[in-house]
């Protein structure tokens, strides 16, 4: 018998919307009473928690943003005394103040549960062993993948990130079967295992889960082929409660499975917050239903994708997002074009001779912004003439223009020329404002 509930992951739609409107009322109520900043955003669009009467209702709250969070640090968004507050997380802040988010000891366990659900549905279970090379700390990663590791009853390796080399070594000896952490670091993890001469297909690993940072079809090709295991996408971020908002299934990777009994999710056009239909992409915007010491109400994520009501093959009525195509305030406007880096990424994996190790810089010159694509190649290439590689970095321009339709200059480097980074890969350095 689960150790969990699953019941509502299977749940026909009807019961489904009548849980989550009893527990967005409530939710409603609860923050209209104790946060004075959701009583001033309520009044000033002239609601009460009384008009909420349907989930359609939901469209009338004024959005949440993440500046919004940061004007109220650290703790004015917090809808319990700090006396209730067992766990603090926080954003990095690299942007700006930093998000604080907190939990109470409820929080925790259902966070926990719903970090169990999503290994479960990606095939794990508790007679895996987990090794967790999300990072420890303030991020929400590592800790999070921990307690819902040991609330499925698997063993949980706690190696976060770094010490490539030991967690190589322990990999071979521990014999872990799920690996956690962000694509990028994985396959720095790929690249020192080959410099040691372990190859993963003689590792244990059957599935990976990874997250923390938008990564693209081509990506994941990249990583089931060098890792030899099943790669799921994994969704979060802290503001709403961590990795555990949604998770593609293992049976189908075809979308992730929002948990909708926790989640009210919903695809907004991020110029006019007008609420598209299913299958259309937008901003995604989120609304915690069950969070007693920080909920959010109308949360929008600036990452950009679409929903999916069809019910899928394994079961699971929840609703499934498409794999984030990227951030809205990641997206770079060049010369009147938006890209995002995952367009390029995409376009970069299609050459088939670059490594998947990238980054962006942007700048400005004569008033124009320029758009410089670094790429790795492996060393072999490398080492061709230099008339060769001038031909594969135009051939890849060339790809990027007509793909994209805005113009970059593309540099091949040698491999390990990018910085490796231990958690999220630091894709744009944009030197226009520097």
């Amino acid at each position: 018998m689960p150790i969990f509930n699953i019941d509502f992951e299977t749940m026909p739609r009807e019961g489904l919307s009548a849980i989550q409107l009893r527990r967005l009322q409530t939710t409603i109520d609860r923050v209209y009473a104790t946060v004075p900043f959701y009583k001033k955003s309520f009044d000033a669009a002239g609601i009460t928690p009384a008009d909420i009467k349907s989930l359609d209702d939901l469209e009338k709250i004024p959005f949440t943003t993440k500046q919004d969070l940061r004007d109220n640090y650290p703790y004015d968004m917090f809808a319990v005394p700090m006396e209730q507050v067992v766990r603090i997380h926080a954003s990095s802040g690299t942007t700006g103040r930093p998000t604080v988010v907190g939990y109470t000891r409820r929080d925790i366990e259902s966070w926990a549960e719903l970090m169990a659900r999503s290994l479960s549905a990606a095939g794990a279970g508790s007679g895996d062993i987990i090794h967790n090379a999300f990072g420890y700390g303030l991020f929400t990663g590592g800790l999070g993948a921990h307690y819902g590791a040991e609330r499925l009853g698997a063993s949980v390796i706690p190696v976060s990130g770094g010490n490539t080399r030991r967690q190589i070594t322990i990999m071979k000896d521990f014999k872990p079967t799920i690996l956690c952490g962000t694509p990028s670091y994985i396959l720095h993890l790929a690249e020192v295992a080959d410099e040691m001469g372990v190859d993963f297909k003689d590792l244990f690993f059957k599935a990976g889960i990874f997250g923390a940072e938008p990564w693209t079809e081509s990506m994941r090709i990249e990583l089931e082929t060098k890792l030899h295991l099943k790669a799921v996408d994994i969704y979060g971020l802290s503001e709403v409660i961590g990795p555990g908002v949604s998770i593609e299934c293992h049976e189908e990777q075809k979308g992730l499975h929002v948990f909708e009994d926790h989640f009210i999710v919903e695809i907004i056009d991020p110029e006019t917050g007008e609420t598209l239909p299913h299958g259309t992409p937008g901003e995604l915007v989120f609304t915690s239903i069950t969070k007693e010491a920080f909920p959010v109400i109308r949360y929008r994520t600036r990452d950009i994708s679409s929903l999916d009501p069809t019910p899928c093959t394994c079961g699971r009525t929840h609703i499934r997002m498409s794999k984030p195509a990227g951030r809205t305030d990641d997206m770079l406007i060049i010369r009147g074009v938006n890209v995002f880096p995952s367009q390029i990424e995409s376009v970069l994996m299609e050459s088939k001779k670059t490594l998947p190790h990238y980054q962006l810089e942007v700048d400005r010159k004569d008033n124009l912004d320029t758009l410089t694509v670094k790429v790795e190649i492996d060393e072999g290439l490398f080492s061709d003439d230099i008339k060769t590689l001038q031909i594969m970095e135009n051939k890849i321009a060339m790809d990027i223009k007509e793909t994209l339709g805005v113009s970059a200059k593309v540099r091949l480097v040698e491999p390990k020329a990018i910085e490796r980074s231990q958690g999220k890969a630091v894709r744009v350095i944009d030197k226009r404002n520097v």
